[in-house]
């Protein structure tokens, strides 16, 4: 047998071998098989997946351009910039330059390096090192008579203690560890003049230096060489760098190599990727590459990935890369700096593919196929993770906005939409059928949409519960259905159908309606959600967790230890977590607590709370629609919110748990308000008196500002001190001994750092402290007091008499000015009683109506502002209704102004009657009367102005007139984002009065 025109020889192979080959390799397979989603759920996760954060000169760097970054063996990252040297402890920018004390030789910072004992080189533009001890001392090595006086580009240190510096265009040279430096000029065919900002040093001490024109290498011979033409790099830009395990790589052009035996063996050929000028190995084995205007990529498992396009990163070279101790990359670039980090949530925006991002219910078919309600339509995720968009149009053409879904026993799908009924649609999201109100499904939203074992359709109307079977839409006539705007349904295991409103729940069991009351048990109105676990039903309500069990009520909520009122939808997953979605964020707790929370075993629960520094799109989840939380098929959980659609793997929690606590460091020392050197081995003695303040922070750069601290003075303190995220301690007057302070931080909900922060110092006696010192003082104040004694008493005896008389001369003085005084008291008294009353009046005068009682325009006004702005800020709906009395002039002109007036009055009455104590109503005008409605939706609102005209028609014989009716016209509107003051929003509502008048009055338009 030949190939390509060579000839090869089969050779005899026993039977038992070959089998032994194949059980090998079939073992081998299944251990690739089954390792690798292992591996793959363990590494990292997609590069989109990742939080992105920004630090400009905006946010406190002094400079955009980052040369080079570094982490200190205590924590600190530091970054080098044009105008200094920059330490950060994950809230604040610390500042050193030729200003500070201890300060720089020149502000322009070239390159960093961290020492194995822990000090910080910093190399400048002058050529000049500077080593930060980790002690805190500084010690400068001045640039030499013969070496350049030019920007030190790189620094490496090699195993003898010899620290290298790369100096810009100039060549090389070397700080040995008694402080000498040896300067080598490259020779004339060596590039150096063309030299890049990276230089390594190998194993075997050999430099490596990154040039525009090919890579230079100063071998062990100590002669500075072009790196050998077998190599294969070519000349342009190529440079090299030392991983975290020691293996050097070599980037050259758009390859990358890596050394093996002496000699560089391609690992990776990129394409179009041009320019890479910085790079980094993770502690996964990824490699992070830095682009000059291409960005940021990363060669992992999930192949050669980029950062999603729309982002807002600092622009420019990608200078500088580094991994720091908690798993985050910090990119350095000329633009800024940013930090990828790995979050727990993922999430899916319009980047993503998605419509909108307003999502409002999520729901994974029979096929696994999910599908995505938003405000801007419907989509759907295929198996390879793409959204693509649903063709979903209502009867005037426009993408309705998406409220509900379900999948029904034929895999339909069933779409619940804001204002265009529901759509029935196939497996492929073909549209089947639209249901509105000219099949007798009533108008508005639909919220929920349920179907039951008989696979008919149950959903939620702004009018109460329908039916939607193959006969059509019909409206179920059982005593005590809801009739109002449904919120939720769900069908429990024995087919009941659990019905969620604005005012409790209601259970239809057959043809029986239930009502379950939640207001009596901290005062639950509004249900968002319901849960069956078990033979327990969970209600997701505006005050908290209800669980109906064995027909009992028990509620788990703000009292209990739940950090919000408001929750939308439980959802269990397999692994005993509960996750529950918020206005706040996603809560996470587990069922058992809950269970020993309502049965009353346990007082509080404990929850963990996650919100977009964790990955979520927007911390506010949406709810009031469904289903808007989901644990999918393979064990994931999605929630819907107002910024996209997040996800989060349950199995990963333990990865994130396992996180180490931030180490703690005191950061300054002042005594008096003035800085004390207070590292190093000395031991700090301090005058007493004084007083000590103490900065210290942990050094965490996830959640920087939600780390606890607490302290420990050992020498005066018994035990730990709680401080919450109080970042400095304050000691006035020590007593004289021998302190220690202890500090020790944590995230939230985590364990204590082992890495304490511990100083020591001592607090001097004054002088008169010292034990001789008071033996004598105290014998001289003894002799003192003795003599103070005898004179005192013939002071009193001479002087006894004279007291006597002044006493009885000054008895006499006070009682006739006692009497005079109490004249005066009884004065003042009337007349503050007086000035009380008359502004009490003049108060109610100016802001009530003097006819109705009511509050007047003045009071109107300043309420309508005050709600407008807490809706604006809290997110809250408000609604405003104005309305005006029909034909009340002619009541006035045929019966009398008095009658007119009377009329007002019990206009004003029956409109205070029907008000909450929530509600605001006023009189503004003649006839005219505003209502203003707090935390109501529109949908609540128009059934207010309903009920109202119902009493205004009920009002027999108004101001006493036989047959006399009166009604009304209004205008009623819900604040929105066009409402930009208070006076836009008055507008809508008096043209929508208008549009009533015109429209026939005794109506209620909406504008």
């Amino acid at each position: 047998m030949s190939q390509g025109g060579r000839g090869s020889r089969w050779r005899p192979v026993q039977l038992n071998v070959i089998r032994r080959l194949g059980a090998a390799l079939l073992w081998v397979c299944l251990c690739g098989a089954l390792s690798w989603p292992l591996a793959a759920q363990d590494g990292p996760p997609p590069l989109r997946d990742y939080a992105i954060d920004v630090w400009t000169s905006r946010n406190g760097l002094p400079h955009n351009s980052l040369r080079d970054i570094a982490q200190t063996p205590e924590g600190h990252l530091w970054f080098a910039t044009w105008e200094g040297l920059v330490r950060y402890n994950g809230l604040d920018f610390t500042v050193f330059d030729r200003s500070t004390r201890p300060g720089l030789r020149d502000n322009g910072v070239g390159a960093l390096l961290v020492d194995r004992s822990g000090g910080l080189w910093i190399s400048d533009s002058r050529g000049n090192v500077t080593r930060r001890g980790s002690d805190g001392r500084w010690q400068v090595y001045e640039h030499q008579p013969g070496t350049p006086q030019v920007l030190i580009q790189a620094m490496q240190m090699d195993s003898h203690g010899r620290l290298w510096l790369l100096y810009e265009g100039q060549g090389i040279g070397s700080l040995a560890p008694d402080g000498r430096i040896e300067y080598q000029k490259p020779p004339a065919d060596v590039p150096m003049a063309m030299s890049f900002t990276k230089l390594v040093v190998d194993a075997q001490d050999r430099v490596w230096v990154g040039t525009l024109d090919g890579l230079v290498v100063r071998d062990t011979d100590g002669v500075l060489r072009r790196a050998p033409d077998s190599f294969g790099l070519g000349h342009g830009l190529v440079w090299p760098y030392r991983g975290p395990d020691g293996v050097m790589w070599i980037v050259a052009g758009e390859r990358i190599y890596r050394m093996q035996d002496g000699v560089p063996q391609l690992q990776h050929r990129l394409p179009g990727v041009m320019h890479i000028t910085a790079m980094l190995q993770d502690r996964h084995g990824d490699l992070w590459l830095g682009t000059e205007n291409q960005g940021l990529l990363r060669l992992s498992r999930h192949g050669l990935e980029r950062l999603p396009t729309g982002l807002s990163l600092p622009g420019g070279r990608v200078v500088s890369l580094r991994e720091d101790a908690e798993g985050s990359i910090w990119v350095g670039a000329n633009g800024g700096l940013y930090r990828l980090r790995e979050t727990l949530f993922s999430s899916f925006t319009e980047r993503d593919g998605l419509s909108g991002d307003y999502i409002r219910t999520v729901l994974e078919d029979q096929q696994r196929q999910l599908w995505v309600g938003s405000a801007s339509g419907l989509d759907r995720r295929d198996a390879q993770g793409r959204f693509s968009p649903v063709a979903l149009r209502n009867s005037g053409g426009k993408t309705p906005s998406v409220l509900s879904l379900a999948q029904g026993h034929a895999h339909d799908l069933w779409v619940g939409t804001f204002g265009d009924g529901v759509f029935r649609l196939d497996a492929q999201g073909r549209t089947l059928r639209n249901y509105g109100t000219a099949d007798g499904l009533p108008g508005g939203n639909i919220r929920a949409i349920s179907v039951d074992r008989a696979g008919v359709v149950w959903a939620g109307t702004q009018k109460g519960v329908v039916r939607i079977d193959d006969h059509g839409v019909e409206v179920p006539r059982v005593p005590g259905m809801p009739g109002g705007l449904i919120t939720a349904l769900a069908h429990d295991a024995d087919g009941a159908l659990w019905i969620g409103t604005i005012e409790g729940i209601r259970v239809l069991r057959g043809n029986r309606v239930q009502s379950i009351d939640l207001a009596p048990l901290g005062g639950g109105r509004s249900v968002f959600g319901f849960q069956q676990v078990g033979d327990a039903m969970w209600v997701s309500s505006d005050r908290g967790l209800y669980r109906w069990k064995d027909g009992h009520l028990a509620r788990v909520g703000l009292e209990q230890g739940m950090p919000v009122d408001t929750v939308f939808q439980l959802v269990p997953d397999r692994i005993g977590n509960v996750w529950i979605s918020s206005n706040r964020g996603v809560l996470r707790t587990d069922m058992a607590m809950l269970n020993d929370v309502a049965d009353g075993r346990t007082a509080r629960v404990e929850v963990e709370h996650y919100n977009e520094i964790d990955g979520m799109a927007n911390s506010q989840a949406n709810g009031s629609s469904g289903p808007s939380a989901i644990l999918r098929q393979d064990g994931t959980f999605w929630v819907v919110t107002a910024g996209g659609l997040s996800m989060v793997d349950p199995l990963r929690l333990q990865r994130f748990r396992e996180r180490l606590a931030p180490p703690a460091v005191i950061e300054s020392v002042q005594v008096d308000g003035k800085p004390l050197h207070w590292q190093g081995a000395n031991h700090n003695s301090i005058p007493g008196g004084r007083r000590l303040s103490v900065s210290y922070v942990g050094l965490s750069y996830l959640m920087s500002e939600r780390i606890r601290y607490r302290t420990r003075l050992t020498g005066l303190d018994k035990g730990w001190i709680e401080r919450g995220q109080q970042r400095s301690v304050e000691f006035i007057g020590l007593p004289p001994g021998d302190y220690t302070l202890h500090v020790s931080a944590a995230h939230p909900g985590g364990s204590w750092s082992d890495s304490e922060a511990v100083w020591e110092f001592t607090v001097e006696p004054f002088l008169w402290q010292r034990r001789s010192v008071q033996v004598v003082a105290a014998l001289l104040l003894l002799g003192g007091l003795i003599a103070l004694y005898l004179y005192l008493i013939h002071r009193y005896k001479a002087s006894n008499v004279r007291l006597a008389q002044k006493v009885d001369e000054a008895t006499r003085d006070l009682q006739a000015q006692t009497v005079n005084l109490q004249a005066l008291n009884q004065e003042k008294t009337e007349l503050a009683d007086r000035l009380a009353v008359q502004a009490e009046q003049f108060g109610r005068q100016a802001r009530e109506d003097a006819l109705t009682g009511l509050p007047n325009r003045r009071a109107f006004d300043e309420a309508l502002a005050r709600d407008f702005a807490r809706s604006q800020r809290s997110g809250h709906p408000l609604c405003l209704v104005v309305l005006d009395i029909d034909h009340f002039k002619e009541v006035n002109d045929q019966h009398s102004h008095s009658v007119g007036d009377v009329v007002l009055v019990e206009v004003a009455r029956v409109i205070a009657s029907a008000c909450r104590d929530s509600d605001m109503p006023a009189r503004t005008g003649g006839e005219e009367f505003t209502l203003l409605l707090n935390d109501t939706r529109l949908a609540e609102a128009a059934q207010v102005c309903a009920r109202l005209r119902g009493l205004f028609h009920d009002h027999p014989d108004w101001a006493g007139v036989p047959g006399l009716k009166v009604t009304f016209s209004a205008g009623l509107v819900e604040l929105d984002a066009a409402d930009r003051t208070p006076m836009l929003l008055y507008q809508r509502a008096d043209r929508a009065l208008y549009r009533a008048k015109s429209e026939g009055r005794d109506r209620t338009a909406i504008g």
